[in-house]
């Protein structure tokens, strides 16, 4: 739950940094003024927090009054048990107690679409037992939308302007619910954005350039997010949750201290005014409140001063918080459980599949089930740009594919023994190989490459040499695609569809039933430029160590502290 906070500053602060425009290439992001602009840096006090948010005990109280004046109407209005810590649970699976009038939380909820994007997502497959994963995109926008969110916020020069997805993050939680992945997607990583259409009609077009994964809210809405989160991972995305800056400073100052370390004294503030203002001695201190925010929001003096430390941060603050809250110490007081459920509700966007607190929190349930010590914190591989783009990240070719499929795959990060099932043998059993027609095309064309020269006519070589006899290449489509894949028309198709997979190593979940192929088709993708064996069938499982995986139960984790920060 430490994730969901923005780009942003205080008053005094730097300015929110804002996605370069076509003009001003090159370098970091600047202000309108030159300044390096901090991203979500600032410090908001906890008091002013709380003031933002002191409306809601109001509300909260007569809810407790007449909870004893009325019984519900009917089972849809009874009174829900609902969780402590509330977007911890929702977010991680936490627990604890309080009552709230179900329809009075429901009006507090907003809803969108959960994509906006014009491709439909591939479906789970169910294990041999029926189960399938769940994925749910945690979306922490910097909208300065409302007074609580301006007071947190600050930067009065962008309050009403267009929001920022400054953090996102994908929860995996197994089909079987024996684990729970996170991949976090630094904001400043560059890639194509997909086609979106906004609720209202207005059409976003697909870039024809590279631009910053966090425009993709002010592309009509979180369902562009999602959508563009899809176009790059090929991981069918079942919910998402947006959250502003008022629900997580409730949170984090209701929860009454989570334990986080640093390796050296910090002060993050520096001569020019970058900085959260964050300052701790070294060691461990529990943190509430103001320097919650701090900390989830500090960059300058982490490590590198990048994005990536700051997630680094966040991944350390929400395994600790879990910790704490499952130690069922935290939030006793119903008072304060009543106005954090206020606050959170009324800070939270969810899809409309996700639009009743009933479902949020049966899916608070589902999270409950997966232990601390199965839960991995990742950050998507990743590498620096350089010349135009120097200080924006990219996805790390092969590593950031790895971590994908293992999550196409539901494979855990942690890697432990998975209880996943074999993918079923389709009921059409394939036809003798030699049988099989299998159109081969080159679709390993990048952004930066063009297509890699014979790279069709070396795979349909391998299936000739395998038996496929009536392999073929298709010379006239060279439209790239990001990975490998297989697609065949019908379901009497699929067993010979599987088989051409199975003779190149290419993982299962790649064979899609399509409606554009009229037989079997095959593109090489992006992911396999090189000659030789899929690159991802070579039998490992294991998470790329540039994901910088940690582990929920990991309480030695710490902070570096960058040693220009120091005190």
């Amino acid at each position: 739950m430490g994730g969901p906070v923005g780009r942003s500053s205080m008053p005094g602060e730097e300015t929110r940094s804002r996605v370069r425009r076509g003009d001003r290439p090159g370098g970091d992001v600047r202000r309108g003024d030159g300044r390096d602009a901090e991203v979500g840096d600032a410090p908001a006090s906890g008091e002013r927090g709380r003031r933002a948010g002191g409306h809601r005990g109001g509300a909260s109280a007569g809810a407790r009054g007449r909870s004893g004046r009325r019984a519900p109407k009917s089972g849809k209005r009874r009174v829900l048990r609902w969780s402590a810590s509330v977007l911890a649970v929702l977010i991680l699976g936490t627990g604890g107690a309080g009552y709230l009038y179900y329809e009075h939380l429901n009006g507090n909820i907003k809803k969108g679409d959960l994509t906006l994007g014009d491709k439909q997502m591939a479906d789970h497959k169910a294990n041999a037992a029926g189960q399938t994963p769940l994925n749910i995109l945690l979306i922490g926008s910097d909208a300065r939308d409302s007074k609580a969110n301006q007071e947190l916020g600050g930067a009065k020069e962008t309050f009403g302007g267009t929001p920022l997805a400054d953090v996102q993050m994908l929860l995996h939680l197994s089909a079987d619910r024996s684990n729970l992945s996170v991949i976090s997607m630094p904001r400043d990583t560059m890639l194509k954005m997909p086609k979106c259409t906004a609720p209202d009609g207005e059409v976003f077009p697909a870039s024809t350039r590279d631009v910053q994964t966090n425009e993709s809210l002010g592309r009509g809405g979180p369902g562009c997010t999602v959508a563009t989160w899809y176009e790059l991972t090929g991981i069918r995305i079942d919910h998402f949750m947006m959250i502003d800056f008022a629900g997580v400073v409730s949170m984090a100052d209701a929860i009454g201290g989570v334990p986080v370390c640093v390796d050296a004294n910090i002060h993050s503030r520096s001569a020019d005014g970058k900085g959260s203002g964050l300052k701790l001695e070294k060691g461990t201190t529990s943190i509430k409140g103001e320097q919650a925010l701090q900390w989830l929001r500090t960059r300058y003096g982490f490590e590198d001063n990048t994005d990536l430390g700051r997630a680094k941060a966040q991944h350390q603050y929400m395994n600790s918080m879990v910790r704490e809250l499952r130690k069922g110490t935290k939030l006793t007081d119903p008072a304060k459980l009543m106005n954090l459920a206020e606050a959170a509700t009324e800070a939270l966007t969810v899809d409309k599949g996700l639009d009743t607190v009933k479902k949020l929190y049966d899916l608070a349930e589902e999270f409950k089930k997966v232990p601390t010590k199965r839960i991995t914190m990742s950050t998507m591989p990743n590498v620096y740009g350089t010349g135009a783009n120097s200080g924006r990240v990219y996805p790390k070719a092969g590593d950031a594919e790895q971590l994908f499929r293992m999550v196409r795959d539901d494979v855990p990060l942690d890697g432990k023994a998975s209880r996943r099932k074999k993918p079923e043998e389709p009921k059409d059993p394939s036809a003798p190989v030699g049988e099989i027609a299998v159109s081969v095309r080159n679709g390993t064309a990048t952004d930066a490459f063009g297509p890699a020269s014979g790279r069709a006519g070396e795979v349909a070589d391998q299936l000739k040499n395998a038996g496929f006899g009536r392999t073929s290449v298709d010379s006239n489509n060279v439209t790239g695609v990001a990975r490998t894949g297989i697609l065949y028309p019908s379901a009497d198709l699929e067993g010979d569809a599987q088989a051409v997979a199975k003779a190149l190593g290419v993982p299962l979940s790649q064979v899609k039933r399509s409606t554009d192929v009229s037989g079997i088709a095959l593109a090489v993708g992006a992911d396999w430029r090189e000659d030789g064996a899929y690159p991802v069938s070579k039998g490992t499982e294991k998470t790329p160590d540039s994901a910088g995986a940690l582990n929920g139960d990991d309480e030695k984790a710490c902070m570096k502290v960058n040693p220009n920060y120091t005190w």
